[in-house]
């Protein structure tokens, strides 16, 4: 599905759907939503202030309770999906930018792979994420697009599962270079 001259929203890497789509992730019917957490797992504001808020209490107590010492950057813990429609919220803790030399490539590709391991794992057939790092954490949006979907499309090609990943961007700035962005990765594939 084309969105547009050079964009492309959907992707297929065997059996294995990757969508782009507009939208509030906290709406998705998908196996898990991934969270774009904190270390702490506090709870914050975007992404992860909207999570909490529709899933309710219960998904924080679950962090708490499970995850005291929270998260590494780079790494991503499961919780159950509070009162979302989800079965479970993936909370994987992307990088802060500081310019593109502290390892922030490594780190948000890490919090993808580690958020696909962990739908596996637990059995989903889809996931649901937003665009880790790009709000608060002020990640370049197109090298973060680009992270995210090279890091998708290569666990796709070894695993062939999850077979739906949706990725669900806020506005449609953000899709456009998502759209652009996959594009060009299935350009060169």
């Amino acid at each position: 599905m084309a969105s547009g001259p050079g964009k492309l929203t959907e992707y297929h890497v065997g059996r294995c759907r990757l969508e782009l789509v507009q939208g509030d992730i906290t709406d998705q019917v998908v196996d898990a939503i991934v969270n774009a957490a904190n270390s702490r797992l506090a709870g914050g504001g975007g992404v992860d202030g909207a999570i909490h808020r529709r899933g309710g209490p219960s998904i924080m107590a679950e962090t708490k309770a499970k995850y005291p010492d929270g998260c590494p950057t780079g790494s991503a813990v499961i919780t159950g999906a509070g009162n979302l429609s989800a079965k479970y919220v993936i909370h994987a803790v992307g990088p802060i930018w500081q310019g593109g030399n502290a390892g922030e490539a490594e780190l948000l590709a890490s919090a993808y792979r580690r958020a696909l391991e962990l739908a596996v794992g637990h059995s989903c057939q889809s996931v649901a994420f937003p665009a880790l790092s790009t709000g608060a954490y002020r990640y370049p949006l197109s090298e973060a697009a680009q992270i995210a979907l090279r890091t998708t499309i290569e666990f796709l090609r070894q695993r062939q599962s999850p077979p739906l990943v949706r990725f669900v961007l806020f506005d449609q700035a953000t899709l456009n270079v998502f759209a652009e962005e996959l594009a060009k990765l299935a350009r060169a594939s």
